[in-house]
């Protein structure tokens, strides 16, 4: 079932192994993909689907030095080379559109206001280009600016179309803007936006929608991540985990959409498969942050009927070739977690493809 086809959005996959969004910042500072970026994405296109690492869709929302950007006329340019080389090696790829929210520093997006559904800082250090400083404490929107990030999310995936991406997918887990609205320790609001379970998943819901009407439900999917508290995220109250992703499943689901994506620590469990039954269409899993998923896992995961594809990070990061390897079960290239993160080519796009001995 693994190396079956499957249908998502208006796209049909040759597998069901799907690159995660892996942060890898080889876009220099002023977030333009070049060559290096383009011969990555091109070597993985065997892939079901690639998924891009997470793209700023406005300077305020830059995370990390080295991150791309769909905001200026160049950073489309160069995402079309990518797209380009994708689908000429017969790939398809989603841009994963990411605001950082909180998870930011001036020193970071140019200087740009750090904003975040409410004025809480994450409590780390981040590495900027003047060397690791404190997370500062961001703004918070104020019910009037609400509208205008979710307008520079609908105007950065409009801007992925253009640059050829197949769709979007809108970034909502790991601790960034989406995410930190959800969480009630990150989201102290007493307005319409905070609160309730309800109120709280207001932002992501009205997000998806204004997407949607944008670009047509089947090219975009969205990825959350329940339960997983990275960067300050506290989503500890299981009651209240359960309302507040309930809300925003059965909120999103009429609409159709490419996907639901889900990362989590147990993706056969309760939580995790009632969200899949309220949203009723394409799921995909991803089993972890920190454990590596293994073939054996990815293939149980789709045969036994919990995932229809499964969401695959450093594998795919070591082994361009990853859905033959899986597929005819040979050998893995060892990873180099030192170059994960970083410039140049090692650890990027010297992994080699499988060769016999």
């Amino acid at each position: 079932m693994l190396f079956s086809p499957l249908s998502l959005g208006e796209l049909e996959l040759p597998n069901r192994l799907v690159m995660a969004p892996l942060t890898r910042v080889r876009s220099g500072k002023e977030g333009v993909p070049g060559p290096l970026v383009v011969e990555h994405y091109r070597q993985r296109a065997s892939l079901g689907l690639i998924v891009s690492e997470g793209i700023y869709p406005t300077p305020a929302g830059r995370s990390y030095p080295g991150q791309p950007g769909l905001v200026t006329p160049e950073q489309i340019a160069a995402w079309k080379k990518v797209t380009d080389a994708v689908h000429a090696a017969d790939g398809r790829i989603f841009a994963q559109i990411m605001h950082g929210g909180r998870v930011s520093h001036e020193d970071i997006n140019g200087g740009h206001r750090v904003v975040a559904p409410s004025a809480i800082a994450v409590d780390a250090e981040t590495r900027t280009y003047n060397g690791k400083q404190a997370h500062p404490v961001p703004h918070e929107l104020t019910t009037d600016e609400v509208p205008v990030v979710i307008q520079e999310i609908v105007t950065a995936s409009r801007n992925a179309i253009d640059a050829g991406f197949d769709g979007v997918e809108l970034h909502s887990a790991n601790g960034y803007l989406l995410h930190e609205f959800l969480a009630p320790n990150t989201n102290v609001r007493t307005d319409s936006y905070g609160g309730s379970p309800e109120k709280r998943a207001r932002f992501v819901i009205e997000t998806v929608n204004a997407v949607v009407e944008a670009l047509g439900a089947n090219r975009v999917g969205i990825r959350i991540s329940p339960e997983h508290n990275v960067q300050g995220i506290e989503e500890n109250d299981a009651e209240d985990v359960r309302a507040t992703y309930e809300v925003l499943v059965n909120s999103i689901a009429p609409l159709n959409l490419a996907y639901l994506s889900i990362l989590h620590a147990d993706p056969t469990g309760e939580l995790v498969q009632d969200l899949r039954a309220r949203f009723n269409g394409t799921f995909l899993v991803n089993t972890g942050f920190g454990d590596i998923t293994t073939r054996e896992e990815a293939l149980s995961l789709v045969s036994d009927g919990h995932a229809d594809a499964v969401v695959v990070g450093r594998p795919a990061i070591g082994n361009p070739d990853l859905a033959r390897r899986w597929r005819e079960g040979l050998p893995l290239n060892e990873l180099d977690p030192s170059t994960f993160y970083g410039e140049g080519a090692k650890g990027y796009t010297d992994y080699p493809a499988y060769q016999p001995a």
